[in-house]
């Protein structure tokens, strides 16, 4: 059996000096950024959605508001005097209201996006700091995470 040495206080000292003159300093990760046709491309991507969601928006918010208009004027020919066909027609109503919801954030965050390419930081995670991929972009064009950032976000909300 060989016997082993414990090295001084002095030994260690003198190591963890040399050790941490010889660590790498920590890295800095340089973000890839997107090329100016890229840029130009997102760009448009981003005006023509805009453009087709807020007249999908205004449709939605048309049906809405003629809907309510013939409930306020008491015009109900359209409407049968059926309970169920109330409920249904109330159904409808709450839907579209959900889904101008969904349209309107779908539009703020279109903004965002744009906003964000005249800041130079398009298609760069708001949580890591790394590059979205286009795939990602070209799938969700007014994203703001990477789908590592998303996914924990996502799962962050639930245990809330």
């Amino acid at each position: 059996m060989k016997k082993i040495k414990k090295a001084s206080p002095k030994k260690k000292k003198a190591a963890s000096r040399t050790a941490k003159k010889h660590a790498k300093a920590p890295r800095q990760v340089k973000v890839k950024r997107l090329s100016k046709a890229d840029i130009k491309f997102f760009r448009h991507l981003l005006m023509e959605l805009r453009k087709k969601i807020s007249g999908d928006l205004r449709q939605i918010e048309g049906e809405t508001l003629n809907t309510s208009q013939r409930d306020a004027s008491g015009d109900l020919s359209g409407y049968s005097y059926h309970m169920a066909d109330m409920a249904s027609d109330n159904y409808d109503r709450e839907l579209n209201i959900g889904l101008a919801t969904n349209e309107q954030q779908i539009l703020n965050d279109i903004d965002t996006a744009l906003k964000m390419i005249d800041a130079g930081t398009y298609g760069i995670c708001e949580i890591y700091g790394t590059p979205i991929p286009k795939k990602r972009l070209l799938a969700m064009p007014y994203t703001r995470l990477s789908k590592k950032a998303q996914e924990e976000e996502e799962k962050n909300k639930r245990h809330s």
